[in-house]
């Protein structure tokens, strides 16, 4: 099925990760990503830490600004408020919109916001400077979040404020990535519940462009440090059966740091891209799991069979011969930066001897 939609093309989005705040209103089982106005280093990044880093992206042919963030940390913490009012901002995603129009205007990178759940109207403000958005959905089971849960202390992580977040997202024309995250509690047939409410959204907006299925890893000092991992054979099955229900058309993830001695072995269970990899930063949600080099990604890839190439935030499908998805400055913009294809200039001879 993947060969009939995707063909032996596999992808990557040469990325860099910009972590624009640590704060969150939401406390996740398993997460080390959240910090708290006490031991943050800082409760933002500043405009000109943004630019450097992804002016430094630039440099190394990255192409992607990943911005993921906290979920509206002004709602728990009266700091953060102060923060952004002493500087003209009302919330975190209208600061967050700021930064993607800043990367945008000055940089070659294209933002991709992955800022938790929206309304309409922040998506619609942060839409001309996003070519694609994001949010994982995780899991539709309600078990996750009772007393006990994982999400049971993360509003954000109800299942319906996730959809409809996404199905707005439809509603507006955004092409948007989301995802399962396997392990944390949930049943195969939960998974396949989550899988189909994905496929229900597709079927109904088209706007659904990667489904990303990221394998539960225990971390140190949280709620969930002695749950075992995620296996490979847990990823493999889920893996496939995402392939089977979303059909071969679907552009279907598998985060290769985050199972980096047989990573390879998913492309026999049917996905087509790696997701994004950094040269240059870390993966601040699991910085435990180093990014692989490109070179060992790129081996690793042929010796499956399989050609990789690298790609922007969002898909070709929703830019080349296609004038529905973005506007015509994004358009022109991902045109710049690309190829005949739609996948980025200079293929991965741009990033010859480079991490």
């Amino acid at each position: 099925m993947r060969d009939e939609g995707k063909g032996r093309v596999a992808t990557f989005s040469p990325k860099v990760f910009i972590p624009l705040t640590h704060l969150c209103r939401d406390f996740c089982g398993y997460c080390t990503f959240r910090d708290s106005p006490e031991t943050a280093s800082c409760l933002y990044m500043s405009p000109e830490e943004v630019l450097a880093v992804a002016r430094a992206g630039q440099r190394l042919g990255c192409t992607e600004a990943l911005f993921t963030l906290g979920e509206r940390p002004e709602q728990r913490y009266p700091e953060a408020r102060r923060w952004l009012a002493d500087r003209g901002y009302a919330t975190t995603l209208e600061y967050l919109a700021e930064m993607c129009r800043l990367v945008v205007e000055e940089t070659d990178l294209m933002p991709h916001a992955n800022p938790g759940t929206m309304s309409r109207r922040e998506l619609a403000a942060l839409q001309p400077y996003n070519p694609s958005m994001g949010l994982m959905l995780e899991s539709t089971s309600p078990r996750l979040y009772e007393k006990g849960g994982p999400h049971e202390f993360a509003p954000s992580k109800r299942p319906r404020v996730r959809l409809r977040t996404m199905e707005l997202a439809g509603e507006l024309g955004i092409p948007f990535t989301t995802g399962l995250l396997i392990g944390i509690g949930e049943s195969r047939r939960e998974r396949i519940d989550a899988l189909l409410a994905i496929r229900d959204l597709q079927r109904a907006h088209g706007h659904i462009q990667e489904v990303i299925i990221q394998n539960f890893r225990a971390k140190p000092a949280t709620p969930m440090e002695e749950s075992e991992n995620a296996t490979s054979e847990d990823m493999l099955w889920t893996l496939a059966v995402a392939r089977i229900l979303l059909g071969p058309d679907i552009n279907l993830q598998a985060p290769p740091n985050l199972s980096a001695e047989n990573y390879e072995t998913y492309l026999s269970a049917g996905i087509n891209d790696w997701g994004g990899v950094s040269p240059l930063t870390i993966d601040f949600v699991n910085p435990e799991a180093p990014w692989p080099a490109l070179a060992d990604l790129k081996r690793r890839t042929e010796e499956q069979g399989f050609e990789l190439r690298p790609r922007l935030p969002v898909y070709p499908e929703y830019f080349l011969g296609d004038e529905t998805w973005l506007s015509p400055a994004l358009r022109n913009k991902a045109a710049e930066l690309t190829d005949s294809d739609g996948y980025v200039k200079g293929g991965m001879e741009r990033y010859a001897g480079r991490n």
